[in-house]
């Protein structure tokens, strides 16, 4: 069963606080948006997954996209996990899970978000997702270039 929106289908619009302020999703029109959805704040997996992408900001800046990170609780959770890990991509609040909801990335059975990368192109549309089977990895900064790199490719 396909996840939604598919690739090629529009983006939800949304808007959530985070860690570096309010986000609009539609406020980026004309940027590449990926959203990285993740099950939660100081959990073993997205901490290693977080402080990966801090580890390499560099290579992470370069790769020519608005980044975002989404997940249930609240703005203060979001921030004390990126304080304590000295985090470098913006964290969103998505706390009842709407949000989650409306990509296809939430587990009804956990109650959490779902680890899944979602590329959003410059004219609001899905233009990759990538949707973690359990959750227990994440793609590292050089799957994401590859997988932007093939997404170049094609356009």
């Amino acid at each position: 069963m396909a996840k939604h929106p598919a690739v090629g289908e529009a983006a939800p619009d949304f808007e959530l606080e985070g860690t570096h302020g309010a986000f609009k999703l539609s406020d980026h029109r004309g940027e590449k948006v990926m959203l990285l959805f993740y099950p939660g704040d100081e959990t073993s997996v997205c901490t290693k997954q977080f402080c990966a992408y801090r580890d390499n900001a560099q290579a992470f800046g370069s790769l020519g996209v608005t980044a975002v990170g989404i997940s249930g609780r609240d703005v203060d959770s979001k921030r004390q996990f990126a304080a304590n890990n000295d985090l470098t991509v913006p964290l969103l609040a998505d706390e009842d899970f709407s949000v989650a909801k409306a990509y296809g990335a939430y587990s009804r059975l956990a109650k959490v978000a779902k680890r899944a990368v979602i590329v959003i192109d410059e004219h609001g549309d899905v233009a990759h997702r990538h949707d973690h089977a359990l959750g227990l990895d994440f793609q590292t900064v050089a799957d994401l270039k590859k997988t932007l790199d093939g997404l170049a490719a094609v356009a």
